[in-house]
């Protein structure tokens, strides 16, 4: 007796794939050529700020807008993270000062010349990153959050413990009080103006590589998952590995402005690197724009720029903190798209208004 069935058994039908939908995959689109078009802009406004904010501003002026355009870099890693993918992280502030402390004592111990030394230190800040990124693969919200900024905070007990290399023997590289040494700025950018365009120079390279990413495979990807990670899934994309992806170039930012921060003052100080600016640091990107490349800049101007300026005008800085508090409150509640994108929606009307009015 045969046990062999007399015709072959149809076979189930295959489940259909499921595709993102069309319109996701259009928006996805217009939104990445948005940004091309607010770079290019950018770009042109940084080399503007690189031609004539060196002959107007003093000595004060300068640094200080150095330390703000350094920031800048660290901001637009912050907003790739929170505006690209909806994730929060509280300790970028934090591998800031792991790409310093690299830039520090590669400079000092080994003589490497200056654009290795921010490389290395955002290379090194971006492993950093991808490790402080891991909770991200089962976490979100506000657990990620808080998950990062207990890092920030055993950063900062190690920072102010160990400090940052200035020039002294051994591993850390720490010198006595009366020994310290000033990290060597690069030759083409000695002085204070000229450290102030090289600065916006590494930021236009930043976001440059940041909006490389966004015109690829990673930008597709990560707009994907950020309007949800089922749909991503089923667009084909590897979620685990361009979030991944995503904290360490985020991370990079935020190592390349630590080595310009360094560089800035030729020292770094422990005590700086407060796990409460991690917070103000992401607070401040949503407050400028974590949408747009204005609001980057923004970021790193009120972060720094703004608090001078109070100085300067011999108000006390805490006035700064109650400013941020409110404009963070209106960020969220009725301005989702920063200041800079009140800005250029209300450019946007206008243009539109002159347009009808010339119809």
């Amino acid at each position: 007796m045969s046990i062999l069935p007399s015709a072959a058994a149809p076979l189930p039908p295959r489940p259909a794939v499921p595709r993102a939908p069309a319109g996701l995959l259009a928006a996805v689109a217009q939104s990445a050529a948005l940004q091309r078009r607010q770079y290019h802009w950018l770009c042109a406004a940084l080399l503007l700020m690189a031609l004539v904010l060196p002959w107007l501003a003093n000595s004060y002026w300068t640094k200080t807008l150095s330390a703000s355009m350094a920031l800048s870099v660290a901001a637009a890693g912050v907003a790739l993270l929170y505006g690209q993918l909806g994730l929060i992280s509280l300790c970028q502030y934090a591998l800031l000062g792991v790409g310093g402390w690299v830039a520090l004592r590669l400079g000092h111990g080994g003589a490497l010349p200056f654009e290795l030394c921010v490389l290395a230190g955002g290379l090194a800040a971006s492993a950093a990153g991808m490790v402080a990124g891991l909770p991200a693969l089962r976490m979100k919200g506000l657990y990620l959050a808080l998950v990062t900024l207990m890092m920030a905070g055993g950063y900062q007990v190690l920072a102010s413990a160990l400090g940052f290399p200035d020039g002294g023997p051994g591993w850390l590289g720490k010198a006595d009080g009366t020994g310290r040494a000033m990290l060597a700025r690069p030759w083409l950018a000695q002085g204070d103006g000229a450290y102030l365009a090289y600065v916006l120079a590494w930021l236009a390279a930043v976001m440059g590589l940041i909006e490389w990413h966004r015109r690829g495979k990673p930008g597709r990807a990560w707009a994907l998952i950020r309007r949800g990670e089922a749909a991503a899934t089923a667009a084909g994309v590897n979620v685990l590995l361009y979030q991944t992806w995503a904290f360490g170039l985020a991370g990079f930012c935020a190592g390349v402005a630590g080595a310009l921060l360094a560089g800035n003052v030729g020292q770094l100080d422990g005590r700086a690197f407060q796990a409460s600016e991690s917070v103000m640091l992401l607070a401040l990107t949503v407050v400028g724009g974590a949408y747009h490349w204005l609001g980057t800049l923004l970021a790193g101007l009120l972060l720094r720029a703004v608090p001078a300026l109070l100085t300067d005008w011999e108000v006390n800085g805490y006035v700064a903190l109650m400013f941020f508090g409110a404009a963070l409150l209106h960020a969220l509640i009725t301005a989702p798209q920063g200041i800079a994108g009140q800005w250029l929606s209300a450019l946007q009307a206008l243009r539109h208004r002159l347009r009808g009015a010339q119809a």
